[in-house]
């Protein structure tokens, strides 16, 4: 069954972005995530819908700064991925690259905050909020000073008198379905995001979009699928041609490499049907 714009809360990717590309929403988000006070935002709208080949899939992150520069990178995590911390690592890594790649010197960089917002406990502490910056070993009060946070927020956590009330209620709106997330929170924040979705669901134009996105997400994944039948096919073909060579004799390394390195088809049907026929190992690789 297909989603529909209707269907969809905060948790959901595309929800999340439109809902945050409003600056207000998101400069409030910030406020509430990070603790101190940020006075305005910018939301890079053409980094928001990202392509990313490494993962064969469509990024909706949420590209911030704010007054003084600092850029944050937020991103809504339903689903619990292989080595997150990694990824946190490649993100922050890439926005230092872009701003490098624009001129800017190292020493001039700015803070930068990757923030993950998890529904699920990604280190099963049981906390709201997870924050990580470097520290020395030796001196746990000594900070690299880099400029370098991460932010894993979960909506599983059990601590909520160590964290602002507003990001409990903030958290608990994010993990709630389709009818809890309607209800009434008693928060100003989540009442605001709430008329943003109830605007953002009654726009034809966002209905246009999320269709569109629906249907290149499910050409990506077919063509992911297809990639992958393929490739099996191949392997597959390629270990055959060497199981049937091996019977007629010892397959030598670098032959066996290059047979398994092969990936046209075309080719690996020819070497097939000349191993079934060739007497040898040495008349097969002489023919081929």
């Amino acid at each position: 069954m297909k989603k529909t714009l209707q269907d969809l809360t905060i948790r959901d990717d595309f929800l999340f972005g439109a809902v945050m590309a409003e600056e207000e929403n998101c400069r409030r988000l910030l406020e509430c995530v990070t603790g101190f006070s940020v006075e305005r935002v910018e939301v890079s709208r053409e980094r928001s819908f990202v392509y990313h080949p490494e993962y064969k899939g469509i990024r909706l992150d949420v590209f911030v700064k704010d007054e003084n520069n600092t850029r944050y990178n937020v991103e809504m995590q339903v689903v619990r991925k292989d080595a997150l911390e990694k990824r946190a690592r490649y993100y922050r890594s890439q926005m230092d690259m872009d701003l490098i790649l624009r001129g800017q010197e190292y020493e001039n960089l700015p803070d930068t905050y990757v923030i993950f917002i998890c529904d699920f406990d990604p280190f099963g502490d049981k906390r709201y909020r997870y924050t990580f910056e470097n520290c020395c070993l030796e001196n746990l009060e000594q900070k690299l000073g880099e400029g370098c946070h991460f932010i894993f927020l979960s909506t599983h956590g059990e601590n909520q008198e160590e964290v602002p009330e507003e990001l409990v209620r903030f958290l608990r709106f994010v993990r709630a379905d389709l009818t809890e997330s309607q209800q009434d929170f008693q928060d100003d924040f989540v009442r605001q995001l709430q008329r943003t979705i109830q605007k953002i669901k009654a726009s034809r134009d966002m209905e246009e979009r999320f269709m569109t996105l629906e249907e290149l997400l499910r050409d990506k994944q077919k063509q992911a699928r297809s990639e992958g039948r393929t490739e099996g096919r191949i392997e597959g073909k390629a270990e055959s041609i060497v199981e049937i060579l091996s019977a007629k004799g010892s397959v030598p390394e670098r032959l066996r490499d290059r047979i398994l390195a092969e990936k046209e088809p075309e080719v690996l049907s020819r070497w097939l049907q000349l191993a079934v026929s060739a007497g040898s190992v040495s008349r097969f690789e002489e023919e081929m």
